[in-house]
């Protein structure tokens, strides 16, 4: 991501925080946001303008599989996802 973020100086990146359904919606919310905000810290520690990235902390809202199972469910829905902007 640093490489592209370099090699694309007009690209505007959110960072979109997801967790699974297990825990409050508070809860999930501010894990999330906590997520984006650790891809954010790494991105700037490497050079990128902090105003080139939008950390959004989405909590349980935006599952990609199913939260029956563990492996190939919950753990799934625990990720941070790049949505590239121009």
């Amino acid at each position: 991501m640093v490489s592209f973020m370099e090699a694309n100086p007009q690209v505007n990146v959110e960072i979109a925080g997801h967790t699974d359904n297990i825990g409050s919606d508070a809860v999930n919310k501010k894990l999330s946001q906590q997520r984006a905000n650790k891809v954010v810290e790494y991105l700037t520690g490497k050079g990128i303008d902090r105003r080139r990235l939008n950390a959004v902390g989405y909590g349980e809202e935006r599952p990609i599989v199913s939260n029956d199972d563990e492996v190939m469910g919950r753990e799934i829905n625990r990720r941070v996802e790049f949505i590239v902007k121009e």
